[in-house]
């Protein structure tokens, strides 16, 4: 039987309209940085020909080594700029910077990573595959809400997130801006994407509910 962890994992879900203080579990990724504007950088289009091709290998040795098939997970990504005006007001994407990122299973380890990228980098594939990276991301306590439409339309609604609600919850923003793509793009009109935007907060004051 195939895995979705998407609906294993609470933080996988998210409201539109609605801000939820949620608690992220430590989970493992494929990690890949960069800088640029996403839609025209060479950086951001090199990493996902890194990203896409090793996620599919490590699948591939989940369901033909272990007998554990899974649906591979979306892109998500991490985003972060000297000024976060970059995101919420003047959405200058050349000043971000990013990790790309896709969720493997913990039962995956890191000799089946470095294969699949050995394997992926013989074919001649991905050009910067040797900035690919497995590792454990421990996100904790954050704020997420579900953006439904074009990815420019966020701005609004992080602006909302950053200077209303999580000063209002007595909390802090303490870590990098996290998008995760439900829709695939190349396949969704840009009203109908789906993205989880969130944000890794820390408690000051009083102490805050989690909830979703």
């Amino acid at each position: 039987m195939k895995v979705d962890l998407k609906k294993q994992i609470d933080t996988y879900t998210a409201s539109q309209g609605r801000f939820s203080v949620v608690t992220v579990p430590a989970l493992q990724f494929l990690m890949i940085d960069g800088h640029g504007d996403p839609n025209t950088a060479q950086d951001y289009r090199d990493a996902l020909t890194a990203i896409y091709p090793v996620a599919y290998k490590m699948k591939f040795f989940s369901k033909q080594e272990l007998g554990r098939d899974y649906t591979v997970m979306p892109l998500e990504g991490l985003w972060s700029a000297e000024d976060m005006d970059a995101f919420t007001s003047a959405r200058d994407k050349s000043r971000w910077d990013w990790t790309l990122m896709n969720l493997v299973p913990d039962w995956l380890t890191q000799e089946h990573f470095e294969e699949a990228r050995r394997i992926v980098s013989q074919k001649g594939q991905g050009p910067a595959i040797d900035g690919l990276r497995l590792e454990t991301f421990d996100e904790g306590l954050s704020v997420q809400t579900l953006h439904i439409g074009p990815y420019d339309d966020e701005g609004p609604v992080l602006a909302e997130m950053h200077n209303s609600f999580i000063p209002g919850e007595s909390l802090t923003m303490s870590g990098r801006h996290h998008e995760i793509y439900l829709s695939d793009p190349r396949r969704t009109a840009p009203e109908k994407l789906r993205t989880i935007l969130r944000q890794p907060v820390t408690v000051g004051g009083s102490v805050a509910t989690n909830r979703q």
